[in-house]
């Protein structure tokens, strides 16, 4: 009788040699004539510990942390098949309190199913919202989207079933639905994790959105820095449409839907869904002015839905278990969960899915576990390269798009830094400025050469030439950037410089040089 054994094929646990100890774990059971049963599952987000094995077990499934191919050997001499103890053993991995304590909706799969599989997919409620969507009316099928609550898993947040009722009311004798998985936010994971771990959930609500709104085409355009993402996701949209659920005459019910999978030259810019039009329109990824919005005028000037992969992925639980029941999850405006992302200077950092209404504070210590050099933490940036950075004062803002709103914050992807003492906030503010000056499409003036001089105006304030005059300078170039930029990449570029100079003022003083140090301890598991 054989035994399933997990190894995780996300490239966080690929990145750390996972594909070594896989190879390593076969070779090893066939070495001793025992039959291993390797399933590549995806990540289960606790980044710390990959790469993370589990065993199948008559109690659950049981993992082991930070494999190498050195532990092999001993793993087997341990009886690991059967879940006998070893140094790298840490328990059913489904009572470990980091994972515990969230509320997983959209990642509810992930790391638990075979990726590709559609059987193993339908096993755990998967395609169960399309069942239902094929029975509802677009009508009833948009009002379900909207509502539920859910907005849009990006920098604007807007509601998603308005979105997808403007291009349902549109005329037109073909309609697209792109899904945004640019996903070049600094610190975020999620996209990838769900492209990598569980393909069909976004497969799946894009599906579902076609149905809704009478598309019968749809392309994911993916970063090109996620080159397993594009692998998995091709592997499994053959997967889907050879079970019938993509192509012609879906499940029976003479609809038809055909996905494509789209991978990007390289531009942060092309986050932007105008740019990204572009892009997938075989030109140079520059934004477009609006109107007309892409809502009427997407892709190939027809009408077109464009959300990101988190958008997508919250619509067949949506779907298959109701409005309501996804209303019940979030706070205020602020309904569902999100899957933060925890990098930078964390102990623990991975991904995070909760419901809104959580604070910062709470994300950063009760599962980051604080700062992995155990310096004090001084600064957070949430939302991105764009994001505001926030001083300890804030980190009891609920994590909700109205509270950060009013604090001058954004959530955007659910991407979360953390900073120990030593970071330099100046150097984080020309940072901003330089980032900007490096992706812009250059089509606006302020976001351009806006970007170019916030280079120079920090540097001037740090070499102590008339600092007074160059804040006042740094301050009224924010202002023209915020105000006059074409897109958010250079209206938001602002956020982190402003937070720096606001919060952390001492930082911009001459002289002041310090360094971020982001070392941290190796966790040691139970």
């Amino acid at each position: 009788m054989s035994t399933k054994v997990y190894v995780p094929r996300d490239s966080a646990a690929l990145a750390v040699g996972a594909d070594s100890v896989a190879k390593a774990i076969v070779a090893e059971g066939i070495r001793r004539g025992v039959e291993v049963q390797l399933v590549r599952n995806g990540s289960r987000g606790l980044l710390w510990m990959e790469p993370l094995v589990e065993v199948e077990t008559p109690e659950g499934r049981v993992g082991y942390a930070e494999v190498g191919m050195a532990d092999v050997a001993s793993l087997f001499d341990a009886d690991f098949l059967n879940g006998g103890q070893h140094k790298t053993r840490i328990g059913l991995v489904e009572e470990i309190p980091y994972l515990k304590k969230q509320e997983r909706l959209t990642f509810a799969r992930c790391g638990i199913t075979d990726p590709i599989s559609v059987a193993d997919y339908k096993k755990h409620i998967g395609y169960e919202g399309v069942a239902r969507a094929l029975q509802m009316s677009p009508e009833s099928i948009v009002q379900e989207v909207t509502d539920s609550g859910l907005r849009g898993r990006g920098g604007a947040a807007f509601p998603t079933g308005i979105k997808w009722k403007t291009v349902l009311g549109a005329v037109a004798d073909q309609k697209y639905i792109v899904c945004n998985a640019d996903e070049g936010d600094s610190g975020t994971f999620a996209d990838r994790m769900i492209m990598e771990g569980d393909p069909h959930l976004l497969i799946e609500g894009m599906l579902i959105a076609g149905i809704a709104v009478g598309a019968t085409k749809g392309f994911i355009y993916i970063r090109s820095e996620y080159p397993e993402a594009y692998y998995v996701l091709q592997e499994a949209i053959k997967a889907a449409k050879e079970a019938g659920y993509l192509g012609s005459n879906i499940q029976g019910s003479g609809k038809s839907f055909e996905l494509e999978a789209r991978l990007a030259a390289g531009s942060y810019v092309c986050g932007e869904e105008t740019a990204l039009l572009e892009s997938l329109e075989g030109r140079r990824g520059i934004v477009r002015a609006k109107p007309p919005l892409p809502a009427l005028e997407g892709l190939f000037g027809k009408p077109t839905v464009i959300n990101n992969v988190l958008s997508f992925a919250a619509v067949p639980t949506i779907l298959a278990q109701g409005a309501n029941f996804y209303m019940n999850y979030g706070s205020g405006r602020s309904r569902g969960t999100l899957p933060f992302q925890l990098a930078g200077n964390l102990r623990y950092g991975g991904l995070v899915e909760k419901a809104f209404g959580l604070t910062l504070r709470e994300l950063l210590f009760d599962f980051g576990g604080g700062t992995a050099t155990g310096k004090p933490m001084k600064a957070v940036q949430v939302g991105g390269p764009l994001g505001a950075y926030l001083p300890e004062s804030q980190w009891d803002t609920p994590m909700d798009y109205e509270a950060f709103a009013a604090i001058g914050a954004v959530l955007g992807h659910g991407g979360v830094i953390a900073f120990d003492e030593t970071v330099d906030m100046s150097k984080m503010a020309r940072y901003a400025m330089e980032f900007c000056a490096l992706e812009s499409c250059g089509k606006c003036t302020p976001c351009r050469i806006g970007s170019t001089r916030g280079v120079e105006v920090v540097d001037r304030m740090k070499n102590g030439e008339e600092p007074q005059a160059q804040e006042i300078l740094l301050r009224d170039l924010c202002d023209t950037m915020l105000n006059g930029s074409l897109c958010a990449m250079g209206g938001m570029t602002p956020y982190p410089v402003l937070s720096a100079l606001n919060h952390y003022p001492k930082d911009f003083q001459p002289n002041t040089n310090k360094t971020t140090d982001k070392s941290g301890d190796k966790y040691e598991p139970a």
